[in-house]
């Protein structure tokens, strides 16, 4: 939308094109009316190559030059004159325009309606080349939009189909499904730059396919006709796209249920997705791989953990030596804690949750993690001896980041990457804890689907922050998927690749070829995933 004053301005531009082309003294006046100062002298300038042409059909080469500096003028090409290339070059397109105007060419042009009149074919042609525009001008807007768009649609293509182009063809897309016991999520990428990609298209449900797990040991029938309905709706978005590779891969609840393998095989069925069980280490090195890219080159020491549905992975990180192309190299323990939020709700009431209920859950996950034998991360004690910091990836610390932001709607640009002090963290636990169940769902960070886990996710946060001190926990939104398309674009070269055809297309002939940086030198700190 303009500004009156830009409107006021493109109504006396446009008078002055009429001026200018049509040769009508009528136009020239409008042109004066709508403009002031250097614009009237202009308009003045145009009456008389105006009255020397008033047929339209033949104009003399000084009359071609005129218009043609009046309507550049208005689009911010020349301050006072032309230097003499583009004098030479609009002269050379008047004499072309005067054979085709003698044939009695006076096609009409849709871009020039905007501006009052109808010149000839060689004014249409000539407008369409002049750059830049100026943007500025309503009218002029209006016009080269309209100009455009004829030139697109008799081309064959539309906005649409150039803005998707890049995915479509040879584009090498990657897709990664996590099948977990509580979502059912999936990306597609594109890979971008060395490290980084591009997120094509993305799906997320919250399935609970875990639900009664724990009771039972099996997954139950309603349970899994949650799973497969979106499963279905994953199967129908990459049919829609031409992948390259994919990796389908379920966690916990098809881990540990007995009737795991029969689901899988019924997934197979109905929905053409072949899905892999991974192990717990697995699990615990692709949420490592997934948030690489928020671990600082200066950090010393991490412990990342990803507090699922059915279970915990914990990961402790030493980057006090020298440093690899690889974060999950630097892992010097990992455990998997038979524990979720899920399970840990259901076992102890995530509805109506009370401080003795928390102290009981965070007393339970306590007792769990003694049991794995971490060795010394540097910094974590607290002697000041490196930097450390925990890195969470789960829904519970994304949760307590949107609701410490006061987020009117859940903003993953925002909350991802982001730190939280552990003062932070102690008041946002309060919060929560003083909630009752219907406050937590009106949250818009939380809602009806989360609010019976959400304290369940804060007591095993708790339960961590005890065993591993820190001033600092970074948010990642980001996990196993992100992991799953890193390693697949790593293990085929894809960056590595790109960056050959590119300097082989940029060397001279005879030229050795120029090593660029490798991947890990070029990682942004900023992006979709690593």
């Amino acid at each position: 939308m303009t500004d009156p004053a830009d409107d006021a301005s493109a109504s006396g531009n446009g008078a002055l094109r009429t001026g200018g082309l049509a040769g009508g003294a009528q136009g020239a006046q409008s042109g004066k009316q709508g403009t002031s100062g250097q614009m009237s002298r202009n308009a003045a300038d145009a009456r008389n190559p105006g009255s020397q042409g008033e047929d339209g059909n033949r104009r003399s080469s000084q009359d071609s030059k005129n218009a043609v500096s009046d309507r550049s003028d208005d689009h911010g090409l020349f301050q006072d004159k032309p230097n003499k290339k583009r004098r030479r070059r609009r002269s050379r397109r008047g004499k072309a325009g005067r054979g085709q105007n003698a044939q009695g060419n006076n096609n009409k042009a849709p871009a020039d309606a905007a501006f009052g009149n109808a010149p000839d074919q060689h004014a249409v042609a000539h407008k369409r080349r002049a750059k830049p525009v100026n943007w500025r001008d309503g009218a002029g807007e209006a016009a080269v939009r309209a100009a455009n768009s004829s030139k697109s649609q008799s081309a064959g293509r539309n906005g649409k189909h150039h803005k998707d182009k890049r995915y479509s063809g040879n584009a090498p897309l990657y897709a990664a499904l996590d099948l977990g016991t509580n979502n059912c999520r999936l990306l597609v990428a594109l890979p971008t730059k060395p490290g980084q990609f591009r997120v094509v298209d993305a799906f997320s449900r919250i399935v609970r396919l875990g639900e009664g797990l724990d009771a039972t040991g099996r997954l139950s029938e309603a349970a899994m006709n949650r799973a497969i309905e979106a499963l279905k709706v994953c199967a129908t978005k990459l049919e829609n796209r031409t992948v390259r590779r994919h990796r389908l891969i379920a966690t916990e609840a098809c881990r540990s249920a007995e009737n795991g393998s029969e689901f899988l095989h019924r997934v197979k069925t109905e929905t053409g997705l072949d899905l892999e069980i991974v192990n717990r280490e697995t699990e615990a090195r692709l949420a490592v791989s997934g948030c690489s890219s928020l671990v600082g080159r200066e950090t010393d020491g991490v412990v990342l953990f990803d507090i699922g549905g059915g279970s915990s992975e914990i990961a402790a990180i030493d980057l006090s030596g020298s440093r690899s192309n690889r974060l999950a190299n630097h892992i010097a323990a990992w455990t998997s804690l038979p524990v979720g939020v899920v399970t840990l709700s259901e076992r102890h009431g995530g509805r109506d949750v009370t401080t003795q209920i928390f102290a009981d859950m965070v007393e339970e996950v306590t007792d769990l993690l003694e049991a794995f034998n971490c060795p010394q991360i540097p910094g974590c004690s607290g002697s000041g001896d490196g930097v450390f910091h925990l890195l969470g990836t789960s829904g519970t610390v994304t949760t307590l980041a949107g609701v410490h932001l006061d987020l009117p709607r859940y903003d993953r640009r925002r909350v991802d990457g982001l730190w939280l002090s552990s003062r932070d963290v102690d008041r946002m636990t309060e919060r929560l804890l003083s909630w009752d169940f219907h406050a937590r769902s009106s949250n818009p960070c939380i809602g009806s689907d989360r609010a019976d886990l959400v304290l369940a996710g804060c007591a095993i946060l708790e339960a961590i922050r005890r065993r591993w001190p820190s001033e600092r926990l970074r948010v990642a939104d980001r996990g196993l998927r992100e992991g799953l398309l890193t390693e697949m674009m790593a293990a085929d070269g894809i960056w590595r690749r790109g960056r050959g055809r590119r300097n082989c297309h940029q060397r001279k002939q005879g030229q050795a070829p120029k090593r660029g940086p490798r991947p890990d030198e070029r990682r942004e700190p900023q992006g979709p995933g690593q």
